[in-house]
C-alpha cells in the first residue's frame, strides 16, 4: 500500500499555477506535513490525493488504498446529536451494534481527551472540542490514508502537542497520515515535510533553477 504523485501540477481556471512538478511517495506508517504559505495549495493537494480534484498535470497513484479518511479544517456535525453519537456512527455503518461500538468509540475519544464530553450535544462543544471529535471519528473509520486539514488551528498549545502525538501513533498502526498545517510543532512531529513553497512556479533560470532541481531530487531520493 502506498500513495505516490508524479510530476503533479495544479491551477484553477483563471488563476495562476499553485504548484508544479511535485514528486513524492508515502508508505504505511509514515506521517507527512504539507506546508507552505496561505494560498499555496495545501488543501487542494489533499483534495487531489483523495481523488476529489483532478490535477492539471501529472498523476496520483494510490496502490491498495481502499478507504480514505478526511478531517476538515472546519468541524461539522449534527447539532442535536451527542459527541458519542458522532464517533459511534462509522462503526455502526460497518455492521456493529451500538453496544459493541460504544467501547471502541469511547477509546477513540480517549485518544483526544474527550471522554468527558461523550454526552454533550455537538452544538455545546467548543471549536477545539469539535475539531478533536472529528479526529476521533476518523480514527473509528480506520482509513488506509488519513488526510487532516489544519488539525491544530483551533487548539491551545498543550492540546495541539497531544494531537500531533496521536497522529504519529495512528501512523504507527499502519495508516498513511498526511497533515496540511501552518503549525511548526505539528510539522516537526511528522516524519516527512512536503513544502509547497519549493514547488511554486517562478523564475527557473540561474541559481533558482539549480536550487529547485536540488530540492526536487532530494524529495525524490527520500521517496525511493
Amino acid at each position: 500500500m502506498y500513495v505516490a504523485v508524479h510530476d503533479l501540477a495544479h491551477r484553477f481556471p483563471g488563476t495562476d499555477v499553485l504548484f508544479e512538478h511535485v514528486e513524492f511517495r508515502l508508505d504505511p506508517g509514515q506521517t507527512a506535513a504539507v506546508c507552505g504559505p496561505s494560498g499555496c495549495g495545501k488543501s487542494t493537494l489533499l483534495s487531489i490525493l483523495a481523488g476529489w480534484e483532478k490535477p492539471t498535470a501529472g498523476s496520483v497513484e494510490r496502490s491498495d488504498i481502499e478507504r480514505v479518511g478526511w478531517v476538515f479544517q472546519n468541524p461539522y456535525g449534527v447539532s442535536g446529536r451527542t459527541a458519542l453519537d458522532h464517533v459511534v456512527f462509522p462503526l455502526l455503518t460497518k455492521g456493529m451494534t451500538r453496544r459493541e461500538a460504544e467501547p471502541q468509540a469511547l477509546e477513540a475519544m480517549g485518544l483526544f481527551d474527550l471522554q468527558y464530553a461523550a454526552d454533550r450535544r455537538f452544538s455545546e462543544l467548543s471549536g477545539g472540542e469539535a475539531q478533536r471529535l472529528m479526529l476521533a471519528r476518523a480514527v473509528c473509520s480506520k482509513p488506509d490514508m488519513l488526510l487532516v486539514d489544519e488539525p491544530t488551528a483551533q487548539l491551545d498549545t498543550r492540546t495541539a502537542h497531544s494531537v500531533s502525538r496521536v497522529l504519529g501513533h495512528l501512523a504507527g498502526q499502519g495508516m498513511i497520515v498526511i497533515v496540511a498545517t501552518h503549525d511548526k510543532d505539528t510539522r516537526d512531529a511528522c516524519q516527512r515535510v512536503i513544502d509547497l513553497a519549493e514547488w511554486a512556479p517562478g523564475d527557473k533560470e540561474g541559481d533558482r533553477e539549480g536550487e529547485g532541481t536540488a530540492q526536487k531530487e532530494t524529495v525524490q531520493e527520500a521517496a525511493q
